[in-house]
């Protein structure tokens, strides 16, 4: 991979920013598995790299948002230029693991928005045979993130045949493919991290912005300042007299 064909000119130069989010809790988890050879791919690739552990990371709005997990999900996601996200499907859907930590990382907060511009790739695991429920619901959490996902992705059927006994994938179609999904995330990180605050200003954004900046403007309090010699008295204020009975009230 060659970052000059892809980085603007006099733009950054560290290696990419990759944190990678699974959603499973049990000792074996495949889609784990499948998050860490990912992992490993994008080490090769020249990316720095974290993984998130979704142990212990409270049910949303059951603790506080300074929670320690919360705040290192919410820290991760900021320091990342790029994310995979992988879960396994359970009832046709992502499981509640991994929505868990998408709902705990705000649209914004402040003026601060913790996934707006970021590249994602997307990728499920299969119990049975192959289905892409998952991606395409996921496809749909990071258009809702504000994120950019890249187009290819990877569904792994029958997972618990595509590991060996060292939690490695074993090579396969499966496998190329996955490694196919990280060239592509990759790629599209050296593209679009220096151009991503340009890429996702909107001009409803700014519209509203320009809206808001005029109305406090005019809200404002204007200090009164000292008549001049040559300034025209304020005229005096008329004060209503006490209605006539039967007639109508100047006011009214």
């Amino acid at each position: 991979m060659d970052p000059a064909l892809l980085a603007p000119p006099g733009g950054s130069t560290h290696p990419p920013r990759i944190l990678l989010l699974y959603g499973s809790l049990r000792p074996q988890s495949f889609s784990r598995k499948l998050a860490l050879e990912a992992e490993r791919l994008l080490r090769h690739l020249g990316c720095e790299t974290r993984v998130f552990d979704p142990h212990d990371l409270p049910v949303l709005d059951s603790v506080a948002a300074d929670h320690p997990k919360v705040r290192e999900l919410r820290a991760l996601s900021l320091w990342s230029e790029g994310q995979v996200w992988v879960s396994p499907e359970r009832h046709g859907a992502v499981t509640g693991v991994f929505k868990n930590q998408i709902d705990w990382l705000p649209l914004e907060d402040g003026s601060v928005r913790p996934t707006q511009g970021r590249t994602l790739a997307v990728m499920q695991v299969c119990g049975g045979s192959q289905s892409f429920n998952v991606v395409n619901a996921l496809r749909v959490l990071g258009r809702w993130m504000r994120m950019v996902t890249i187009p290819n992705q990877s569904s792994v059927a029958k997972a618990w045949q595509e590991f060996d006994a060292d939690g490695r994938m074993k090579p396969s179609a499966f496998y190329e493919r996955v490694i196919d999904v990280m060239e592509e995330l990759v790629k599209f990180t050296w593209l679009v991290r220096d151009r991503s605050a340009y890429l996702v200003d909107r001009y409803s954004e700014r519209n509203g912005a320009n809206a808001s900046t005029v109305l406090t403007a005019a809200a404002g309090v204007v200090e009164p300042r000292p008549l001049a010699a040559d300034d025209e008295p304020p005229p005096k204020q008329i004060a209503c007299k006490p209605p006539v009975a039967g007639a109508r009230a100047c006011c009214a």
